[in-house]
């Protein structure tokens, strides 16, 4: 996964203005997967102090015990109005190892208005030697008053190659990889999340699809630790089924006897539909929306496009 996270713009960048003494004193990456945010801020860390892979620094930047590189907040958690504070306290105190200090704020995009706000003054001016990494899976969670304020580097997804060799590095002996990366979206942890399922993810898709038990399947989506990895798979489903009834089987990345019975059932106008449907429902749950009351709108929205289609045929 290093080597990924290494390939970013972000990554290099930040290297690059270390080693010319450039360093803005506040950045923010905005990096689409949530699972590894934490992971490509702690190696920009170690980008910031040139900390070479294996040496000293390097490893308490991974352990997060560094001194002058402060990790917040504790993993899972957000960043509050009291630990805003804190920070703002502890960017006074001097470097532990008389160089530069630097606080990096973890899914920074989770942080109320508020929280930001009462940092916005030691963004803007943070004292002498001190500087803020601070990460962000969208621009649009983060205050614009603090955007102006950031240098900004925005990480794509990364292609389905990239996530599929980088699978293969670390997966090699799993089945489903080509499967996982075609429907990842070019997040690497939602590609791990369809992966480590076993391909469960695209048989309830497929039980998705064909109406089988849609209530209890969406409630077992909202129940689910991962919430993106069954869209994903939905979509991947759906993409391969408008290449089915096309007669372009060649371009699938998968195919099942029931996927074929599925691009018989469904006209490629509703597909593409579907497809959108699925689009909106993701955006949704990335504002915290049911997971399961979403995958039950999309199957709502798709019987009615696709009793408009059959009226049509």
């Amino acid at each position: 996964m290093k080597e990924l996270l290494h390939s970013t713009t972000a990554y290099r960048q930040l290297l690059s203005d270390a080693r010319a003494g450039t360093a803005a004193h506040t950045s923010l990456v905005i990096f689409p997967d949530e699972g590894y945010l934490r992971a490509l801020l702690k190696e920009c860390a170690k980008a910031f102090f040139l900390a070479e892979e294996g040496s000293r620094v390097a490893a308490l930047i991974e352990k997060e015990s560094f001194a002058d590189c402060l990790i917040l907040p504790q993993e899972g958690e957000k960043i509050t109005v009291e630990l805003a504070a804190q920070v703002i306290d502890e960017s006074l105190l001097r470097s532990v190892e008389g160089g530069n200090k630097l606080f990096v704020l973890d899914r920074f995009h989770l942080a109320a208005p508020l929280v930001q706000n009462k940092l916005l003054k030691v963004l803007e001016e943070p004292p002498a030697g001190v500087y803020f990494l601070l990460g962000a899976t969208a621009e649009h969670s983060v205050l614009p008053t603090v955007l102006s304020r950031a240098k900004k580097f925005a990480v794509p997804p990364f292609t389905e190659k990239q996530i599929e060799d980088a699978l293969r590095r670390g997966h090699d002996r799993e089945s489903g990889v080509r499967e996982a990366a075609a429907a990842s979206g070019g997040i690497y942890s939602v590609a791990e999340d369809l992966l480590s399922g076993g391909g469960e993810d695209f048989r309830l898709a497929e039980q998705f699809l064909a109406g089988e038990n849609v209530e209890a399947l969406c409630r077992v989506v909202g129940e689910r630790k991962e919430k993106r990895s069954f869209f994903a798979a939905l979509k991947l489903v759906l993409r391969d089924l408008m290449f089915l009834s096309a007669g372009q089987a060649r371009y699938c990345a998968r195919t099942t006897e029931e996927m074929k019975r599925l691009a018989k059932k469904y006209p490629a106008g509703v597909i593409l539909s579907a497809i959108g449907f699925v689009t909106e429902a993701e955006k949704e749950i990335g504002f915290n929306a049911n997971p399961g009351q979403a995958a039950f709108a999309v199957r709502l929205k798709m019987q009615k496009e696709l009793e408009k289609w059959q009226k049509l045929l």
